[in-house]
């Protein structure tokens, strides 16, 4: 697919340290040894040694052994990372046996070595659920400075090419933020645009979806939106959004002209904020499965630090797209 061909080049032009707390499991290690061979990333494993090795060499991997492997059970930093734990959640009653119970579970360990400066973000959730990955990253990770909430972003790769960017979308959020406020919608926006830029490469024009074109509707759900494109466009001049726009009027040219003349965005939207997350979920499954569109993601934002959850039900394959695609949004924090 030419976009992962994009990511994963501009992935391997400035490779970074990407850590897989999961690395036991097979379609992880799978990933990782295609990850070397490909040379997206240095990539960290998390796990027993001696397991890792056994199961590199049944399932014929050559690259493995250019991994760094970490054992929870056996790992020299592990009194640094529990220190480190202390001072970050002191206010919140951590104990040291507490901590010390928690840096041997691999999705801690992951977060605190980021959180260390030992590898720049975090792929796992091959074997978990979404919860246990993100709480760890939210509880020591956590946001970077200004945004106050983590939101999920696709590429929606679309067959017809007339929307969007040569068919190339970004719909947010669709995975993580049930129902955002102004301020809150006001960063996704934000935080999409730059993933946009950074991951899609492309110039981001928003559009602020609503049941509702330039005041055709008033009620508080519209208000919301404004509220939210006013508050985007103070936080990044340098962003194209506007709002509030019906779906059609944001994707559809002669639809946008009508309904918003004057418009920068109207007709030619290629990122779509939707304004809750029922509505942004409803709406890339629709579009995947009715519009035969490729999704990828999702692909979390607002993090300090990029840590991106994967479905249980992944494949090879889209670990190794989640791990290029990681690496990419840790250099955009360079």
């Amino acid at each position: 697919m030419e976009l992962l061909e994009k990511i994963k080049a501009a992935a391997k032009q400035n490779r970074k340290r990407i850590v897989l707390p999961e690395a036991e499991e097979e379609r992880t290690l799978r990933a990782a040894d295609q990850c070397i061979s490909e040379g997206l990333a240095d990539i960290i494993l998390i796990g027993n040694k001696e397991v890792i090795l056994k199961n590199a060499k049944e399932y014929g991997m050559e690259n493995i052994g250019r991994a760094t492997i970490v054992e929870p059970l056996n790992n020299p930093k592990k009194e640094t990372y529990v220190e480190l734990m202390l001072e970050l959640r002191k206010s919140k009653g951590l104990t040291r046996e507490q901590a010390e119970k928690l840096i041997i579970d691999p999705l801690y360990l992951g977060v605190m070595m980021i959180k260390a400066g030992d590898a720049d973000g975090e792929v796992a959730g091959a074997n978990n659920a979404t919860g246990d990955v993100l709480r760890p990253a939210f509880q020591y990770v956590k946001t970077k400075p200004g945004i106050s909430v983590v939101s999920g972003a696709f590429l929606m790769i679309l067959q017809d090419k007339h929307f969007g960017e040569n068919g190339l979308m970004v719909f947010a959020d669709c995975a993580v933020h049930p129902n955002p406020t102004a301020p809150e919608l006001a960063q996704i926006a934000v935080e999409t645009g730059r993933t946009a830029r950074i991951i899609a490469g492309i110039e981001p024009r928003i559009a602020m979806l609503s049941f509702s074109t330039k005041g055709s509707a008033k009620n508080e759900l519209v208000d919301k939106v404004i509220e939210a494109t006013r508050l985007a466009k103070e936080m990044d001049p340098s962003l194209q959004i506007d709002g509030e726009l019906q779906a059609d009027a944001a994707i559809v040219p002669g639809i946008g002209s009508k309904k918003a003349p004057g418009s920068p965005i109207a007709g030619k939207a290629n990122v779509l904020v939707f304004p809750n997350l029922e509505v942004g979920n409803i709406s890339y499954k629709l579009v995947q499965r009715m519009a035969n569109a490729e999704a990828v993601g999702p692909v979390l934002q607002g993090m300090a630090a990029p840590i991106n959850d994967l479905s249980r039900g992944c494949s090879i394959s889209d670990i190794v797209n989640l791990v290029a695609i990681t690496a990419c949004q840790a250099q955009g924090l360079e």
